[in-house]
């Protein structure tokens, strides 16, 4: 897998290195403006799917419970797999959606290793011969298995086996949209863990520009606007390219700033809040990688696209959702105080023990689209899954006894007296911000 720059390396721990505002996305806010910031940033991508959102803890009678034993485990997904050669595509469908559960919430990579071109063979006629929901939840799939089998040799196999099909799925303007949606994020996905070739990657890079760059209206001023049905797709695919920027080496890098620096700010008037969040965030990453490539970096129409991000950042248009208004201030406040110099507002992610520290929007992409993908699971793969603790930072997998973390657990009289804080700080901010006189910005 193309590796990150050295430059942009992740921190264990410890002091912060940047003067930017600090956010967390567990613990409970400040003021009300920090509870959208944390909202926005901890829902990222919003672009519709049509998986099932059934409750994971309900796989398989309690197959994905964390205290199940493992051969349990195992014997449920060879079922699941058996299950995506069956005949009825509603067979199929359960097998496959069982199986994406199962993978995003715990770790099988030993597992899976031994059943790898079974499964490869299974996906590639999911894809091939199946219809809307059944290839989507085959490119979701595909998106978890190399998340769980890494950047090995039987990861690149299975990425370079399944990626003709899924750029062909993606491409084909009459298959289903949400089919081409899941297409696009395992395409990203894959292409990010299991791609070892500079080429592979641009040839991704180029695959999913030409998506949005064709049908997004930003391949030129009179480009007709995308109908609202596939503003879920440009959202996936613009994510999923945004992601391979992050590893892409800086002499392509230089080529894309020319090309889509000035097409992506036309996105910013899309009708769709969350296709309007991922070019705003993404327009924060290519200042961040052009700020890296030349410290002193100057757009040409930055007066231009300042307006824009300001108008989104203040917009309280009635006629869209207040959640929508609030994701959407919250988001464009960021990118905008970065854009014009300021520093990216920092994050922390606590799970277990640990914490990860999200400071740019190079890491906020990253980490965003594998949370995409595991859900729930996140946190049980940044504890146990040595592909994300490599990517992050996190070091060797933390293995601790039942002693070691009766003695960390926080006691209730101390969530008490944090829980009652953060309550009185947050009505206190809740009340400056309720005064009409108060400078919202």
């Amino acid at each position: 897998m193309p590796r990150a720059r050295k430059d942009r390396a992740p921190r264990k721990g410890g002091p912060r290195r940047r003067g930017g505002a600090q956010s967390s996305i567990q613990a409970d806010s400040g003021s009300s403006e920090d509870e959208a910031a944390s909202e926005a940033r901890s829902t990222t991508s919003d672009c519709p799917s049509l998986l099932s959102t059934v409750a994971e803890d309900s796989l398989g009678g309690g197959a994905v419970d964390e205290q199940g034993p493992q051969e349990d485990l195992e014997e449920k997904v060879k079922e699941y797999v058996d299950g995506l050669t069956d005949k009825s595509a509603k067979t199929r469908q359960g097998a496959l959606e069982s199986l994406r559960l199962a993978l995003a919430s715990r770790l099988l990579p030993d597992f899976l290793l031994e059943r790898c071109l079974t499964l490869a063979d299974a996906l590639e006629k999911c894809l091939k011969k199946g219809k809307g929901e059944e290839q989507a939840l085959a490119a979701a799939v595909v998106g978890l298995l190399c998340v769980q089998l890494g950047p090995g040799p039987k990861g690149e196999e299975l990425f370079h086996s399944l990626r003709p099909l899924l750029v062909c799925v993606l491409s084909d303007s009459t298959a289903s949209p949400a089919a081409r949606l899941h297409c696009a994020s395992a395409l990203g996905l894959g292409c990010y863990v299991a791609a070892a070739d500079v080429q592979d990657l641009v040839s991704c890079l180029t695959c999913l520009e030409g998506v949005f760059s064709r049908s997004c209206g930003v391949s030129g001023p009179t480009a007709p606007m995308a109908p609202a049905s596939l503003h879920g797709l440009f959202c996936a695919v613009l994510q999923a390219w945004a992601l391979l920027l992050t590893i892409c080496p800086s002499t392509h890098v230089s080529h894309i700033l020319d090309r889509q620096l000035p097409r992506l700010p036309q996105l910013l008037s899309s009708e769709s809040v969350n296709l309007r969040i991922a070019a705003g965030e993404t327009i924060a990453l290519l200042f961040e990688l052009a700020r890296d490539l030349e410290e002193d970096f100057i757009y040409e129409d930055m007066d231009a696209l300042c307006s824009a991000l300001r108008t989104l950042a203040t917009d309280s248009s009635k006629y869209r959702a207040k959640s929508d208004r609030r994701r959407q201030r919250s988001t464009f406040r960021a990118v905008l105080h970065f854009v014009e110099g300021g520093n990216c507002e920092e994050e922390t992610v606590r799970f277990g023990l640990e914490v990860l520290y999200v400071d740019s929007w190079a890491r906020r992409r990253i980490y965003a689209a594998f949370k995409d993908v595991l859900g729930s699971g996140m946190h049980h793969h940044l504890q146990n899954n040595e592909l994300l603790r490599d990517i992050f930072g996190l070091g060797p997998v933390l293995v601790l006894d039942a002693t070691a973390l009766k003695a960390c657990k926080t006691s209730r009289f101390e969530k008490h007296l944090y829980n009652a804080a953060a309550f009185k700080a947050r009505t206190k901010a809740r009340s400056r911000m309720r005064d009409k006189r108060a400078d919202i910005l």
